[in-house]
């Protein structure tokens, strides 16, 4: 699995005070299939962060081998090349869910250029589409993000007229193992 946040937000506007703010968009995708998990959150911080691996892996059914980060200060706490360190929350969540995280390394967008194409994806298709919709909450941002997610994956491969096959789509496929019961 390979994470990052986007860099577009969704702008949630709060009717009390009339302010603003801007929700990040936290996209997590399965190599094989590019099968897509995308959902706003308040920020980019560690609590968001991990709660975002969370609810990915809850959507893909399963957690993988391997996941693929950049190096987000929430997740890493020094880039290196070669020994990355991790935030102990992060590497303890990973350890939860049996998963080893592999920080991509420093400007080096090819180790992660599955995620990174969907990031692009998701904000050309999603958050574009979204642009002219006004949000009053974050449940309602992640609503119609969902919808569009659902939409986003359930379309046709593009050199054959056939969809993905229901085990990709289920995240059935090499690398994603099913929960565990420690997982749970």
């Amino acid at each position: 699995m390979q994470v990052d946040f986007a860099g577009d937000t969704v702008p949630i506007h709060d009717r009390e005070t009339g302010k603003v703010w801007q929700a990040s968009i936290f996209i997590a995708v399965l190599p094989a299939s590019n099968y897509t998990f995308a959902k706003a959150y308040p920020a980019q911080d560690l609590r968001s962060w991990i709660k975002a691996h969370c609810e990915a892996l809850e959507f893909f059914g399963g957690v993988p081998e391997i996941i693929v980060p950049d190096n987000p200060k929430a997740g890493v706490t020094r880039a290196c090349r070669y020994e990355p360190d991790l935030n102990p929350a992060y590497q303890e969540m990973a350890a939860h869910y049996g998963a080893a995280v592999i920080p991509a390394r420093p400007r080096s967008p090819r180790d992660k250029a599955k995620v990174e194409n969907a990031v692009l994806v998701v904000e050309r298709w999603i958050l574009a589409a979204l642009r002219n919709h006004t949000f009053f909450s974050l449940h309602d941002a992640n609503r119609a993000i969902r919808e569009a997610v659902a939409r986003l994956n359930d379309r046709p491969f593009q050199k054959s007229r056939r969809n993905a096959p229901e085990p990709v789509r289920n995240a059935g496929q090499a690398g994603v193992a099913p929960f565990t019961a420690a997982a749970l």
